[in-house]
């Protein structure tokens, strides 16, 4: 089989699987790690499972869902739109997906809407992050740092006020 080859009754999670319903916004994230997960694992590229990476440090277990976007590659065009990159880091687009209910299983498909984004340059490959919530979770913005630190500014200032 070719790379993009995939059997029909289990569909390649990189290349079988539908980027989303809406792409660029709304998307599929295929999970290969949960935030309960003490192994990391990784999908194997030629046959679409998952294989187990290394064992989790427990300072770098993921804070949410963790895994990429089907049919994405990290490759010229994102190293492009990353100052001081040499390539993108050959793999599908990473994704963390942020659920209002604990979701303790990898091998998921969520549809997830995207939020932001994380940009890294990890030893001259591009590696972004895209930040997304559940499509069913409303969000009424997004926001950069400055107004994050209002925010918590806020609600600093609301808890002396319950305090007091």
């Amino acid at each position: 089989m070719t790379p993009t080859e995939f059997a029909k009754w289990r569909p390649h999670p990189w290349h079988g699987l539908e980027t989303g319903k809406k792409p660029p916004i709304d998307v599929n994230a295929y999970i290969e790690i949960t935030p309960f997960d003490l192994i990391k694992y990784e999908l194997d590229k030629p046959t679409g499972y998952l294989r187990v990476d290394r064992p989790q440090r427990t300072s770098s277990q993921p804070p949410a869902l963790y895994g990429f976007i089907p049919r994405t590659y990290c490759g010229n065009g994102i190293a492009a739109l990353c100052p001081g990159a040499d390539h993108g880091d050959g793999d599908p687009l990473d994704i963390c997906v942020l659920s209002e209910r604990p979701i303790a299983r990898s091998e998921v498909i969520i549809p997830a809407r995207v939020v932001g984004g994380i940009q890294l340059l990890d030893r001259g490959e591009a590696d972004d992050k895209i930040l997304a919530v559940e499509v069913q979770i409303v969000v009424q913005r997004t926001y950069g740092v400055e107004h994050a630190s209002r925010v918590v500014e806020a609600a600093m200032a609301d808890y002396r006020a319950l305090t007091s």
